[in-house]
């Protein structure tokens, strides 16, 4: 055992829990012991050592033997003390902690700081945050009393100006991105406008004005990033200033210039035919019109909760000119909330937490938050029903609620989405201003959920949003724009693989190295929600793939001495295809406890390859057929009933590996399983008999003949079947033996056949072997050329897909367990997935397997 060195220790002090624990915990290259009581704050301290170590607790004092020395930690007087002195004695790893006895394993070592991390999580469930908006307070400021117009009507807003002005005379977000210029003049011009209105704040009225004079050249500059309604907004509030005899020193110039694009706008110029959009775009910017808007015309745009467009800011300019009841309730009800200051957009409860669930399940650590997940989603669904006017007037918000609910198995109609079609504009409701990224990638990911016959809507929808986000891709000025590279990245991935095409894990770890921890959104002004992004939820990410990557690279070597085992790696005609096969594993069904799951699925996949090339190029007639016998009578000699070493070695490798799987599965399924495990093989080697056969006779099959043998000669069932085994749910042989069963595997064996057949028709027709597409052909008597048959081809696989996705969502009326019926889904996005697929295993070695995430996690946090 090396001895200790010297040793590196951080202390960190963490928030007392109230009792009394002692945990160790193991990480790879990293020992961290914690001690917590009732009497002292809990601590943790790092060794940073390569070192095997040992560890007894006595009263409070914790020692640690690592080789020649000891590090002993006490608690005393909330202070922890650290002790070394030479030692040479080295014990197990365990843990004393009297009265009784506690041994902390390997299989319960925890990482407080992983565990840390969930709790902080767990917390955001319970309650929304949303930044305050020094602009949108400012103009609640702004509101005069109804009993005199001389004094505010909220004076709390007012003093909330007065004291959170910045240091650089600005009002807005603190560590505001440098393209959000306009953003700080917005505020800060409205925020100095009110305390102009009534009179106070003399000096920070000074220091504002000098900070819009020193940033001014920004308001015309085109990089910068516009808040939605700025070249409304912003001149009317610079023509404001003049009335209340505000001194701006500003550029006359610089002014033209905005008050001419301010009248292009108001004249309609950028808006072509769509007066619906700039309708709504003139009422959402009230503020910027004063005098010259058309208040009967905005108050149509109220909602149930009196405010219009969920927009404080909106709000408050109609209370200032109409009194009206609903929007003084809904400002009321604002303060009530947020104290003295109010947000840019509220509610967004409903599209915080959804934005919470999305980023849990893009980053694959959702799991450790199956009960948070159901009760938003379960919320989320009652809303839906009761058609809530927070989910249906937003575009972005009703989109993602329509996609997680369906995804998650809740029955709701694709119906109400058809309001944010193409045809009617709404969802330029803003126009050319208001092009929202974001929120047509939601609905491009709705669009993908199309699962019903009725669901056309989701259709167009899909032709639509996919071109809009094209357009918005090859847009230079969204390129150029930094705030908005994660998004952009985001649409790019989304159309490159849609969901029916995306292997799970490649995309957490590609969100994983894509994650924008910054979650400032802008619409009038910037804000801020950790439920939107979060720095604990890409540090919980990349701590839980790399834990699941040291297991999955072990089960990998596992692996590798499996094969040597089997002594398939003396088959030379068999391709070498772990790391393919594994890959798929660890891509689709990747925490620690599906560790069965994935050996399964892997060695099952590594023989179905063996197999198939046995009976392509390996194996002789006579070889094939003793193979089939062997595996029906199943108990035999080998030795005497073999009649080739090939064989022989084929068949002890199936023997002995469904013997095993079959012994694992008992403990799982408290029944055996072992003889539909043979079944499942026995299906597929004859299915690739005949296959042989139909080549050596040189006969032709009927389409249908071909596809009711070919679904499972593509040899997906010894893959999927056993696995589900391993999955956790008890499957009775009433489960296995249902139509729903059989169905779910048909649909995925012929949606990858499909697929398959279309890759590798060429090859496959030079070589004379049955294809569904060449035979599509050879039966439409000449009539059907290639590119025809294709698109048929295509478009029968897409249909499959669709209802095999329909089963896999469908909860109503449903024997198979969800988890189960997820894995028939997983793989046939395999299928889906081949250029990817190969690329990630070929060009990047298997990243799932081999590497760690590193994304430079300490810089992001």
């Amino acid at each position: 055992m090396p001895a200790l060195g010297t040793a590196a220790f951080e202390l960190v002090q963490l928030p007392a829990l109230g009792t009394t624990t002692f945990e160790l915990i193991q990480k790879p290259s990293l020992w961290t012991t914690a001690i917590n009581s009732s009497k002292s704050r809990r601590c943790r301290c790092r060794l940073l050592r390569d070192s095997k170590a040992g560890v007894r607790i006595t009263g409070n004092k914790l020692n640690l033997y690592f080789g020649g020395e000891t590090m002993s930690i006490c608690s005393s007087n909330s202070v922890l003390v650290l002790h070394h002195k030479p030692h040479t004695h080295s014990s197990c790893v365990s843990a004393s902690l009297s009265p009784g006895v506690k041994n902390l394993t390997p299989a319960n070592y925890v990482d407080l700081g992983f565990e840390g991390t969930k709790e902080r999580i767990k917390k955001m469930f319970d309650k929304v945050e949303l930044s305050v908006s020094p602009y949108d307070t400012a103009w609640v400021a702004m509101v005069p009393s109804p009993y005199s117009s001389q004094t505010p009507h909220f004076p709390q807003c007012l003093n909330w100006l007065l004291e959170n002005q910045s240091h650089d005379g600005s009002w807005g977000l603190p560590h505001l991105h440098p393209l959000l210029i306009k953003d700080a003049l917005s505020s800060t011009l409205a925020c100095v406008l009110a305390l102009k209105r009534w009179g106070v704040g003399e000096e920070q009225r000074d220091k504002g004005v000098r900070f819009i004079a020193s940033k001014f050249s920004s308001a015309n500059d085109e990089n910068q990033h516009s808040p939605i309604g700025f070249d409304i907004i912003f001149p009317g509030m610079i023509e404001y200033a003049k009335e209340l005899d505000l001194n701006l020193p500003l550029g006359q110039s610089d002014i033209d210039s905005l008050l001419q694009k301010r009248d292009l706008k108001l004249k309609g110029v950028f808006w072509g035919n769509n007066s619906k959009s700039r309708k709504a775009y003139l009422a959402y910017s009230s503020e910027g019109m004063r005098k010259l808007q058309d208040w009967e015309m905005v108050m149509k745009y109220q909602m149930k909760n009196g405010s219009l467009f969920n927009s404080p800011s909106t709000t408050a300019a109609a209370l200032s000119h109409l009194k009206n009841d609903g929007c003084l309730n809904y400002l009321r009800s604002l303060l009530d909330k947020f104290g003295n200051a109010v947000p840019t957009l509220y509610p967004l409860d409903v599209y915080a937490r959804l934005c919470l669930v999305d980023n849990l399940q893009r980053l694959g650590i959702d799991r450790h938050f199956i009960t948070e997940i159901r009760n938003v989603l379960d919320e989320t669904y009652r809303f839906w029903l009761q058609r809530e006017e927070e989910i249906f007037s937003d575009t972005a918000t009703c989109a993602m609620a329509f996609w997680i609910l369906r995804l998650n198995g809740y029955d709701i109609s694709s119906a109400p989405l058809a309001q944010f079609s193409e045809d009617n504009q709404y969802f330029f409701k803003f126009g050319q201003d208001f092009k929202d990224m974001g929120a047509a990638l939601e609905l491009f990911r709705a669009s993908e959920m199309i699962i019903h016959p009725d669901d056309m809507v989701l259709e167009k929808q899909n032709s639509w949003a996919s071109d809009f986000l094209k357009q918005g891709l090859s847009n230079s000025s969204i390129h150029g724009d930094r705030l908005d590279i994660y998004i952009t990245q985001e649409v790019e991935h989304a159309l490159r693989f849609p969901y029916h095409a995306n292997l799970d894990r490649i995309a957490n770890r590609r969100n994983i190295e894509h994650y924008n921890v910054d979650s400032t959104r802008i619409l009038k002004t910037a804000y801020r929600s950790p439920h939107i992004c979060d720095k604990d939820f890409l540090k919980l990410a990349v701590e839980d793939f790399n834990s699941c990557q040291s297991i999955h690279q072990d089960e990998l070597k596992l692996l590798e001495r499996w094969i040597v085992e089997k002594r398939l790696d003396k088959l030379k005609f068999a391709r070498q295809k772990l790391a393919y096969c594994y890959f798929s594993a660890a891509a689709t069904i990747f925490s620690p406890e599906q560790s069965e799951a994935r050996l399964c699925w892997a060695k099952n996949g590594v023989l179905t390859t063996v197999v198939d090339d046995f009976f392509d190029i390996g194996g002789s007639e006579a070889e094939l057929l003793n193979l089939i016998q062997l595996v029906e009578k199943w108990d035999i000699d080998v030795a005497m009933d073999c009649c080739s070493e090939q064989v022989e070695i084929v068949f002890s490798a199936l023997h002995s590996t469904i013997s095993e799987i079959g012994v694992k599965a008992l403990a799982w399924q408290a029944r055996n399983v072992t003889s539909h495990i043979i079944d499942i093989w026995l299906n597929l080697l004859r299915s690739m008999l005949q296959e042989a056969e139909w080549g050596h006779k040189k006969s032709t099959p009927t389409v249908d003949e071909y596809m009711t043998n070919a679904y499972v000669s593509l040899a997906l069932g010894p893959t999927v079947l056993p696995t589900l085994y391993f999955l956790g749910p008890k499957l009775s042989d009433e489960v296995v033996e249902s139509p729903e069963y059989h169905k779910l595997y048909k649909l995925m064996s012929s949606c990858g056949r499909l697929l398959n057949d279309i890759h590798s028709f060429k090859r496959e027709s030079m070589e004379g072997k049955a294809n569904a597409l060449s035979l599509h052909m050879f039966h439409g008597n000449g009539v059907i050329i290639e590119e025809q048959a294709i698109t048929e081809m295509k478009g029968l696989a897409k249909r499959h897909r669709r209802e095999l996705q329909r089963l896999v969502l469908q909860e109503k009326g449903s024997t198979v367990p969800r988890i189960c019926k997820d894995l028939f889904w997983k793989m046939s996005k395999t299928q889906d997935t081949v250029g990817s697929f190969v690329w990630f295993v070929v060009r990047r070695r298997s990243l799932v397997i081999q590497d760690t995430v590193d994304v430079g996690i300490n810089s992001a946090l």
